[in-house]
């Protein structure tokens, strides 16, 4: 019995920008590097729907998801643009932090073939861009947002899984 070869030609390293993302893109880097693939990087700026608010207030109440909601705006605002408003600098600084990750060595830095920013529902924008990007396999990390939404949701992680239609890399948090 002969095995198909394996081919990987693009990767797709979905970020959060958290910490617990910063494993995930070695081994994105470490695959491209393996196979001469190249790497789209992606973060989603998440749009909650509204039928989670509901559901969320009815737990912790009104007030206190608003504020939960605008901190995560306002941090996502601050590292992707630098508090400024251009994409060219939401593409540099989501560039700096993965270049940052492993200072001293050029290897990543042709790897890197684009940088995307979208907004939206995470998986949905994943597993869009990993289509229209014609990605062989997508490197994601296994948490990012915290519990109360892994809980509430499902982990963004399990349900790229469990829909994408190429191989998915989940890296767990290293401790």
């Amino acid at each position: 019995m002969s095995l198909p070869p394996v081919t990987v030609k693009k990767i797709l390293y979905a970020t959060d920008l958290s910490e617990n993302a910063r494993p995930a893109l070695a081994y994105a880097v470490s695959l491209a590097n393996a196979y001469g693939a190249q790497i789209v990087i992606l973060h989603v700026i998440d749009e909650t729907p509204e039928f989670v608010d509901n559901h969320v207030i009815n737990y912790i109440g009104a007030e206190d998801w608003e504020a939960i909601k605008r901190r995560n705006v306002s941090e996502a605002r601050d590292i992707l643009i630098g508090k400024k408003r251009s994409g060219d600098i939401a593409r540099e600084v989501l560039d700096r932090f993965c270049q940052n990750l492993r200072p001293g060595t050029a290897d990543h830095e042709t790897a890197m073939d684009e940088t995307v920013i979208k907004s939206g529902n995470p998986v949905t924008q994943i597993l869009q861009t990993a289509e229209e990007k014609t990605c062989d396999l997508i490197v994601m990390g296994t948490h990012g947002r915290g519990a109360l939404m892994d809980t509430m949701l499902g982990s963004t992680t399990s349900r790229v899984i469990r829909r994408a239609p190429v191989p998915v890399v989940a890296v767990p948090i290293t401790r």
